[in-house]
């Protein structure tokens, strides 16, 4: 089966929505003839960060040979096109969920702010972000990234890594796009580990924590 990426193809999903742009383009039409030429062009940079569309309580599924992959959900979604590039925005916030084969939960990403960049085939998600994987790992930051072309998920911020026996934080982490195998660049906090009588070895706090991922 082939690789599933985070990149959704939601224009298609919301063409009927695209009316919007239509009725934008009669607007600048109509105030064309109307006004003179220095209130049009001041109309018309306006108009370069007004969304052609919008929708609002927006839910979308990625489905991969017939099973759901990724369950995207947000309260609003907007759509901005200008000359330097396209773009997706989600200023209330996203919750994307990826599922398995066996429609079981690989991992999960909500944060109260998301936008893709389409050119770019980049994702920014920032402000309260909280990523989860299979393993029970969860990584608290105020800033991520996702490369479609490079399949990984990264920043340079400051995270926070909580799994069974350690809470980690540091400056910085890379991860693959299921949040499996991650690596913080550099561990600044202390490790709570719980020690039973089988194992009395600790991690030496002043490592460069690794979940086996490979730069």
């Amino acid at each position: 089966m082939k690789r599933q990426r985070f990149a959704f193809n939601l224009l298609n999903k919301i063409k009927a929505i695209c009316a919007a742009a239509l009725i934008t383009g009669t607007a600048i039409l109509f105030f064309a003839c109307e006004n003179n030429i220095e209130q049009v062009k001041a109309f018309s940079l306006t108009e370069d960060h007004l969304p052609i569309l919008e929708a609002l309580n927006f839910e979308t599924m990625v489905t991969d040979s017939g099973k759901i992959r990724y369950f995207l959900k947000a309260p609003k979604l907007l759509r901005f096109e200008n000359e330097r590039d396209a773009y997706f925005e989600f200023p209330e916030g996203i919750e994307l969920i990826q599922y398995d084969e066996n429609k079981e939960v690989v991992s999960s990403i909500t944060a109260n702010y998301a936008k893709q960049f389409e050119k770019d085939k980049k994702w920014e998600v920032k402000n309260n972000v909280i990523a989860t994987n299979a393993q029970g790992d969860t990584l608290k930051t105020e800033q991520l990234f996702y490369s479609e072309l490079e399949g990984n998920i990264y920043t340079d911020e400051f995270v926070r890594i909580i799994r069974p026996g350690q809470n980690i934080t540091g400056i910085g982490f890379k991860s693959d796009q299921t949040l499996q195998n991650w690596k913080i660049k550099e561990p600044k906090g202390s490790i709570d580990v719980i020690i039973d009588n089988q194992n009395t070895n600790q991690p030496n706090p002043n490592e460069d924590f690794t979940n086996d991922f490979d730069d």
